[in-house]
């Protein structure tokens, strides 16, 4: 009877927190997310001005390219003037990861035309954890929009206040740029604990290596060329093996 009257009180609760507003189970799912966001965004606004940019660079990298990595990158190769066809080919194979998201995000909950599209650009790695850690059941359509606009939202505004800030911060403080390389230092750290095998790390380090000693001053287009091809060989391989085992 303790059981049952405990399982009961559990979905009366869960019950209660689906029937709550959209933006209100929207920003409980996301808060965790944007508190880590945030000082990664300061980060990135400070960069910006450290690269000598204007300010409002900051606004338009995380309003229009948001994209996380890409746009530490971004920052540095717009400051160097870098040539737009190796800026695109950067930009695909670093986003590249994105295709594999939409596989399983469950954008067809998002009907709204306008929402939908808005919901493909926001959908960044960030989103994309939060909703395959998160009940199916508990995400509608507006749900995850409203997720989405509050992850974007604290990336934005934790770039305008970096970059406000870094109009202060001297430039003898450095670092800046590798905020985001350590937040994923350490998810990969947590992921090969997660993980039983670790040759997806070693074929990543592998490609790290091997594009450092062919061309260092092409390190990051080289190294995710290769790294995203083994990727697909694997992929293709372990199909054919488990249908053939089928």
């Amino acid at each position: 009877m303790v059981i049952e009257s405990s399982t009961s009180a559990d979905t009366t609760a869960v019950d209660a927190a689906r029937q709550s507003p959209a933006w209100r189970r929207a920003f409980a799912l996301s808060l965790p997310v944007g508190i880590g966001l945030l000082p990664l965004g300061i980060a990135l606004g400070v960069l910006v001005v450290q690269q000598g940019l204007n300010p409002w660079w900051a606004l338009v990298f995380t309003s229009l390219i948001y994209a996380g990595s890409l746009e530490f990158i971004a920052v540095g190769m717009v400051a160097a003037m870098t040539p737009l066809p190796y800026v695109a080919l950067t930009a695909l194979l670093v986003n590249f990861r994105h295709v594999f998201y939409a596989l399983s995000f469950p954008l067809n909950k998002v009907q709204n035309p306008f929402a939908r599209f808005y919901s493909m650009f926001a959908l960044t790695d960030e989103a994309y954890a939060m909703s395959v850690t998160t009940d199916p059941k508990a995400l509608s359509g507006r749900v995850i929009v409203f997720s989405q606009l509050f992850l974007h939202g604290y990336w934005v505004g934790g770039a305008i206040l970096g970059a406000t800030a870094g109009q202060w911060i001297p430039d003898s403080i450095v670092g800046m740029d590798f905020a985001l390389t350590a937040l994923f230092v350490v998810l990969s750290i947590e992921a090969m604990r997660a993980q039983s095998g670790y040759t997806v790390p070693a074929a990543a380090v592998t490609c790290a290596l091997v594009a450092r000693l062919i061309a260092p001053e092409h390190v990051l287009p080289i190294a995710m060329g290769g790294f995203v091809t083994f990727l697909i060989i694997r992929y293709f391989a372990t199909s054919r093996k488990a249908a053939v085992d089928a």
